[in-house]
């Protein structure tokens, strides 16, 4: 019987037609662009460990730090950034004056230590889109929020939501006057904050408009005492401000470090170990270590006994050695 099988010719037989070879190649997708910050805090301390933190993250850069409210917008008008964190209580043109101006140019989170319910309505009210205190965020917590503030989403820690919470129960009172020294126009125009040629206008005594090199034809505005010197007093309240404080003791006899201090004012505000780690950017056992020496310093065996020395309520606070 004859075979079926058909004969080789010899010849290599093309390959199938892909049916996708005619279209072209896709371009590699071009590397994200990172979220651009600044950081605006008088607190050299602070600035350094928010721009480490976030520095570190790779879709995030610290394009510029700023000791008051007037270098954060000339910052912001410089670097054009997606996020500006902003503290309240700064020397010359404090956070609260800034803001509106700020908010023109970038979305703007509030990080500080003042937890007052007016500064936190009056916050929101100029344009803030979102207010954290120190210490009640972890290190994660708040790299989210900075991602979430450039997409429109709020976030508040407890102390600022409970403040949100408030004013929203409230019957459209009024809101409280804010401590002295906070919010007033004069204080950003002074320093020749500008809008360039936008003015904000709130409902009450609305800046005038100013150029952005204008000279400083205002002397600096004057603040309660040690006003720039309080943010690590996080436990006071708005009635300390304006109605004065008592005498405070004579810490100078314990001794303490510039850090030691830091973490005394925490402790002595009631903040646990974690959340002053979180508040000065340090490990728990770092926080431990500093506790132990301040303990020793203070001739103290737990917390409330040196927070009664250092804020000058135990019984020999004001005489000799606690």
């Amino acid at each position: 019987m004859p075979d079926q099988t058909p004969h080789s010719t010899g010849a290599p037989q093309p390959p199938p037609h892909h049916p996708f070879a005619d279209l072209p190649l896709p371009h590699p997708a071009p590397p994200a662009r990172r979220l651009r910050v600044v950081v605006a805090d008088d607190n050299p301390v602070v600035r350094a460990g928010l721009t480490a933190l976030l520095s570190g993250r790779p879709d995030i850069e610290v394009v510029a730090e700023a000791a008051d409210g007037r270098q954060a917008y000339e910052a912001a008008h410089q670097h054009r950034p997606d996020v500006v964190l902003l503290d309240v209580r700064m020397p010359g043109v404090d956070g609260i004056s800034a803001l509106p101006y700020l908010v023109r140019i970038a979305p703007v989170m509030m990080l500080t230590y003042s937890r007052e319910s007016e500064i936190v309505h009056e916050a929101l009210r100029r344009g803030a889109g979102g207010y954290l205190v120190h210490g009640e965020f972890t290190a994660d917590q708040l790299v989210d929020a900075v991602r979430d503030i450039k997409e429109g989403r709020a976030h508040f820690t407890p102390t600022a939501a409970g403040a949100l919470l408030a004013q929203l129960r409230q019957d459209r009172a009024p809101t409280p006057p804010l401590p002295e020294g906070l919010g007033q126009s004069s204080s950003a125009t002074a320093y020749g904050i500008s809008t360039s040629g936008k003015s904000y206008s709130p409902p009450q005594q609305p800046p005038p408009p100013a150029p952005f090199d204008a000279p400083r034809v205002s002397p600096p505005v004057t603040y309660p005492e040690n006003l720039s010197q309080m943010q690590p007093h996080v436990g006071q309240s708005s009635s300390e401000w304006t109605s004065g404080r008592p005498a405070a003791p004579d810490r100078s006899r314990f001794q303490l470090s510039t850090r030691e201090a830091e973490i005394m004012d925490l402790i002595a505000s009631g903040m646990n170990n974690q959340q002053i780690a979180a508040a000065c950017f340090i490990s728990e056992k770092t926080v431990k270590n500093h506790i132990n020496r301040i303990f020793a310093k203070l001739h103290s065996t737990s917390r409330s006994e040196a927070a009664a020395k250092w804020i000058g309520t135990a019984p020999d606070a004001h005489r000799g050695r606690g």
